[in-house]
Formats: C-alpha cells, structure tokens, sequence
C-alpha cells in the first residue's frame, strides 16, 4: 500500500496549499505508473521553507543560482552581513549600496545588477507582497516575477512550489524532473517537456505533488 501523511487539518498551517492527504490518493487512482514511484518512495512529506517575502525569497534565489550549495550560503551570509543588524535588507537599502560593496561579497556583476533590479521591482509593486502573491495564479505569479532581470519561469517555479506550497505546478525544464519521468517510464532517453506535459494532464491539479514523487524516482536505485 502507498503511505501518506497522517494529518489533514493542519495543512495550511504547514504551508500546503491544498490536502496532501487527497493528492496523494488522487494522483495514485490517477496514473499506475505513478503509483509504483508512490509504494517505493514512503511518505509525502514535503513542507514548504517559509519566507518574509518574496523580495527575501527572490534575493537568496538570485545568489544560488549557478553556485553549490555550499559557495552560495558563504555568499548569501556575507551579502546579509554587509546590512547588519537588519537579518535581511529592505529594497532601499540594497538600491543605496554601491556596486562594488555588492561585489565584495563575492557576487558576480549580473547577480548584482539583478539584485538591485529585484529591489526596483520590489518598490514600483511588480513583485507584490507575500499576502498579495496568495491572492494570485501560478501563471500571474509566473508573468510578474519573471519580468525581474535574471528570474526566469523555473526559477519561479520552484519558488511555487518550495515558498508557496502551490499544489499544480509542473517544471518540465528542471534536469531532475526529466530524470524522474525517464525512469519511472522506463524511457531509454530524457523526454522532451511535451512528453511530460501530455502524460501530466491526469496529474491534475496536483502536478507539484507528482513532480515531487518524480524527484524521489530520479534517486531511486
């Protein structure tokens, strides 16, 4: 039998946009192959990392890319350190530092021309507050976030799917995902994003969920 998280009611609390408890089941009754990856890989016990915002979510997001994990938490801790004793700096703070104080963090000149366009899009409300961003659609979200220098539509989703706990998003470019469907399909190459597309309508309208269980199929032995 696939084994699911016990607890319904506390979702929300626990950041999930929607019940785990029933996307689970839904996405088994769904697809077989799904829940063959399902019985193998345990529970679904996936919680989204909070944010302060997303102006916070988008900055350590923009650091990160293209770096291990652990370059980039030395870079991130020592971009945060240049704002002390803030714990993270507001978009005005970081528009009021100059480039090369940017720079000595260890940020290379697109990431910091990125960081200080994050901030003005912050300000002239492109990128909403986190209660404002609740209110609105994946796609919306998608639209508004990536018009940010250096922000594109994966990095958005993961930011869906990781921050906000949204239950239909289906990164079709993202290596591990690819990897997953190519295993759990017993496909002998990496499928194209339709491939993953078409078979993902029956995943619907829990496609973060399913993408999820194709991370853990992508690890499996």
């Amino acid at each position: 039998m696939f084994t699911v998280v016990k607890a319904t009611t506390t979702a929300r609390r626990d950041g999930l946009c929607f019940d785990p408890v029933e996307a689970v089941r839904y996405l088994v009754a769904a697809d077989s192959r799904l829940r063959w990856i399902v019985e193998r890989s345990g529970p679904f016990d996936f919680r989204p990392e909070r944010t302060q915002s997303l102006f916070a979510a988008l900055l350590e997001a923009i650091v990160y890319q293209q770096l291990t994990g652990k370059a980039a938490e030395t870079i991130l801790g020592r971009v945060l350190a240049l704002f002390t004793p803030r714990r993270y700096p507001t978009p005005h703070d970081l528009l009021l530092l100059p480039h090369a104080r940017l720079r000595s963090a260890g940020l290379s000149r697109n990431k910091t021309l990125a960081l200080q366009d994050l901030a003005r899009r912050v300000l002239d409300g492109t990128v909403p507050s986190l209660a404002a961003a609740r209110r609105m659609s994946d796609e919306e979200l998608i639209h508004r976030l990536t018009a940010v220098r250096g922000v594109g539509r994966w990095t958005v989703e993961m930011l869906l799917i990781f921050r906000l706990g949204r239950a239909d998003v289906l990164p079709v470019s993202d290596l591990g995902v690819r990897k997953g469907f190519q295993k759990t399909f017993g496909m002998r190459r990496l499928p194209a994003a339709v491939t993953i597309t078409r078979r993902a309508e029956r995943w619907r309208p829990y496609r973060s969920v399913a993408s999820w269980f194709l991370w853990r199929a992508a690890e499996l032995d």
